[in-house]
């Protein structure tokens, strides 16, 4: 864990550095918009100055890196308030409903694809396949605006947009998360609203994590399938069922769970879409606004927010393939 730990801190700061870097060459002059159209190159200037952008830009970077070090994300250059406080209060939103997708993928996604490999070839098999294939080809945004014209629009089952409902208001804010601060105040009408609020998104969010996860829990089955231990088994008199369950699933689920952890950096990723479609108050939402604002302060601090949620994240999945498959610790494999 210790050389895990290690080996990120490198690529963190890689990721400092180039953000900051693409931030400068893109289009566009964060002055300037914070000015507004009737600002005169004066203004802008003074704009521009009072923010370190007449600087050179080795000096703005060797500055930024120094700021990031010590936990200093800055002010945004849109509202004036500190960056990491606008993004504490927005990335519990983000990974409630990231978490939630991606407990749908492996809910559907690990039995999806055991099924599939079990029977491989067959009817069963091709439909897991032609799920798959359509997870990964639809676009989140046409299905996001798809199932809120369905469940939503024409069938009134479910929320169009938003957290919650907006006449229950929030819970008192613990933790952030609202299902959990829901059951924290023992409200049981505001976490029945937020859990309906979450479906649309969550389920969206999930498609193509839930077909990548039964695309590679299918293959480890099918490869685990062919072992020689499987084939005892069988000669044992074990059922096809129980030996999957048992024994197969548990060999074959290790490429499957680094996939999951692949997949959680980038769920977050694919929820700025997703955020946007369905007005959900997250990171996401806030990326698209400090895009739309030039506000290169609150776009560098997401970016290395989510670079570092997704090391934490794969530094965890490295600890949960130990534990599933010994041989991983052991350095026999």
């Amino acid at each position: 864990m210790l050389r895990r730990v290690l080996l990120a801190l490198p690529a963190l700061l890689g990721l400092v550095v180039a953000t900051f870097i693409l931030s400068r060459v893109i289009p566009g002059d964060a002055a300037a918009t914070l000015a507004g159209d009737a600002a005169t190159p004066a203004q802008i200037a003074d704009i521009r100055a009072r923010y370190g952008l007449d600087r050179p830009i080795l000096e703005q970077a060797i500055i930024h890196v120094r700021q990031v070090l010590t936990g200093d994300l800055g002010n945004s250059i849109f509202t004036g308030r500190p960056v990491a406080e606008e993004i504490a209060q927005r990335l519990p939103a983000t990974l409630e409903l990231t978490f939630a997708a991606l407990l749908l993928s492996t809910l559907l996604g690990v039995p999806l694809g055991l099924i599939a490999a079990l029977d491989h070839n067959g009817p069963a098999d091709h439909l897991v396949r032609l799920v798959s294939v359509a997870g990964l080809a639809i676009a989140s945004f046409w299905l996001a605006i798809m199932l809120q014209m369905v469940f939503s629009m024409e069938l009134d089952w479910l929320p169009l947009r938003g957290r919650i409902d907006v006449a229950l208001g929030l819970p008192p804010r613990v933790t952030g998360f609202l299902l959990i601060d829901c059951l924290l105040a023992g409200d049981g009408r505001r976490l029945s609203s937020a859990m309906l609020h979450m479906l649309l998104p969550a389920l969206t969010l999930s498609l193509p994590g839930l077909a990548t996860i039964a695309r590679f829990t299918r293959s480890g089955v099918l490869e685990t399938l062919q072992k020689d231990f499987v084939l005892y088994a069988r000669a044992a008199g074990y059922g096809r069922f129980r030996l999957a369950a048992i024994y197969v699933l548990r060999n074959a689920i290790t490429v499957t769970v680094t996939q999951i952890g692949l997949l959680f950096g980038g769920l977050i990723s694919g929820a700025v879409v997703v955020e946007a479609v369905f007005d959900w108050p997250g990171l996401g939402t806030y990326a698209v606004q400090a895009i739309l604002a030039a506000d290169y302060k609150a776009l560098l601090a997401v970016t290395l927010v989510v670079g570092v949620v997704y090391a934490i994240v794969n530094v965890v999945v490295d600890v949960l393939q130990a534990v599933i498959d010994p041989r991983v610790s052991d350095g026999t494999r």
